[in-house]
């Protein structure tokens, strides 16, 4: 506190890069009366500016349950991944809102392991386990269709911008979170040439270069920041050699950034659908906002 005016810090582990092992813990509340008791539950994991056993948190919740606990913390008109996206051809995202997310991050797996069981048995009488999900990285900063994932990702001293809510606002220092898991079609993918697999990105796959002249389907042009807006991006391959698929996880200062371009890919602004979504299908759709260190702090 500065003056008398609080300055609000974000989580560390939104922006703790470098990390080879992570966890995507999904709650669901048994009891939506005692939602405070169980945000409460969920906020004392440990003091969120530090790491814990070498693993990182970033904790979130539904928009509209943290709302409903704190409404001066929350930006207006966010909310959660409440219905599906229909878009051309029969394309749709699907809507698998949940309530909390914490989400593990760290330098092995044993200790991500050992800290998710203790969370989970923690929190057990108040929430049930909806998703759990683990990933890891691929060949350093690649996704599983062998390309460079986050080409446009904005450095570390611009993220804060992209993905932070500016202070003097309702959620100062928290950030919208958009989670999918997007499984390959992995046979289909690998057996396109490299040439035709760079048209459908708008990318080179050797050196992520952008195409000069990208088709307007390809994913690059259905997802163009410029057009939307910056968006802070930690995905990460997760699965098994025969089920696998990318994490989508972006964060951003504002919900509509991460929404347009959901619609964009699914064909409903121009009625062009992203290339990309015939080669791998969304089975997730949750929104999370992730508050502050101070707003989590409030509920202990």
């Amino acid at each position: 506190m500065l003056g008398g005016y609080i300055v609000y810090t974000p989580q560390a582990g939104l922006f703790a890069l470098g990390t080879s092992s992570h966890a995507y813990l999904e709650f669901d509340i048994r009891d939506t009366k005692k939602r405070k008791e169980f945000a409460s539950s969920i906020s004392a994991i440990r003091d969120p500016r530090t790491t814990t056993a070498g693993v990182n948190f970033v904790i979130a919740f539904r928009p509209e349950l943290w709302r409903d606990i704190f409404p001066d913390d929350t930006p207006p008109g966010v909310a959660g991944f409440n219905n599906e996206i229909r878009g051309t051809e029969g394309f749709v995202m699907p809507s698998t809102q949940h309530d909390a997310l914490v989400w593990l991050s760290g330098s092995a797996y044993d200790v991500v392991f050992d800290m998710a069981r203790s969370i989970i048995h923690d929190v057990a009488g108040e929430a049930s386990l909806g998703e759990e999900t683990s990933s890891w990285p691929y060949r350093h900063d690649r996704d599983l269709t062998g390309f460079i994932d986050g080409s446009e990702n904005p450095t570390l001293l611009d993220a804060p911008t992209a993905a932070l809510l500016p202070e003097g606002v309702p959620g100062a220092a928290g950030s919208v979170l958009l989670l999918q898991k997007w499984k390959h079609k992995a046979a289909e993918w690998e057996a396109l040439p490299i040439d035709q697999q760079e048209r459908i990105m708008g990318r080179t796959k050797l050196n992520s270069i952008e195409l000069e002249n990208k088709p307007a389907n390809s994913h690059v042009a259905r997802t163009d920041q410029d057009e939307f807006g910056h968006i802070f991006r930690r995905n990460m391959p997760y699965g098994t050699v025969h089920n696998h698929g990318t994490m989508f996880v972006g964060f951003s200062a504002d919900q509509k950034r991460l929404s347009r371009m959901l619609d964009s890919m699914a064909g409903l602004i121009t009625g062009t659908r992203d290339a990309l979504t015939r080669f791998t299908q969304p089975l997730t759709g949750s929104y999370y906002f992730v508050p502050s260190v101070e707003s989590l702090r409030r509920l202990r």
